[in-house]
């Protein structure tokens, strides 16, 4: 029968087949190893951790994670601690965070109050419109415009004070 490497107690044989330490909280504390994860970019929403093992690590090599925000394909695994964007995934920390690099963006100019996307006519019909109970969707459809923008018209007066 197997044992503990730490105590020496005898192991449950369904224990011994993947852990060779005990289950006392001493022995579990000391043995205890952290995983590493490994986010993979999935679609353009979000991504997905996988526990970083041979499979997931040759998964990558062969490609078959891709990062669908950067469109590139991977040939080469991600080796724990050395990031590779041509697989489409960061390798993470142990906890599991993953460190992503800061986004530049131009500095974004402030759109003036009085300058709107829609007209003063499209404005009173989308409130009339809605007054009625129309969803924007079909507010949308009569006004011929995005059911955003009517989203917005909405948004706007409702702010002003006027619905």
């Amino acid at each position: 029968m197997a044992q503990c490497v730490t105590c020496g107690a005898e192991l449950h044989p369904e224990r011994a087949v993947k852990y060779d330490y005990c289950t006392a909280p001493d022995c579990q504390q000391r043995n205890l190893k952290g995983l590493t994860m490994v986010a993979v970019g999935m679609n353009k929403a979000a991504d997905e951790y996988l526990i970083l093992d041979e499979h997931t690590q040759q998964d990558m090599a062969s490609g078959k994670y891709r990062d669908q925000r950067r469109g590139l394909f991977g040939s080469a695994a991600a080796l724990p601690g050395q990031p590779s964007s041509q697989s489409g995934g960061r390798a993470a920390t142990p906890a599991g965070s993953a460190v992503r690099p800061a986004r530049r963006r131009g500095p974004s100019r402030p759109r003036p109050a009085d300058r709107r996307a829609w007209t003063p006519s499209q404005e009173r019909l989308a409130l009339l419109y809605n007054s009625q109970g129309l969803r924007p969707a079909e507010i949308a459809a009569k006004l011929g415009v995005s059911s955003h923008l009517v989203t917005q018209i909405i948004l706007a007066a409702r702010n002003r004070g006027k619905s």
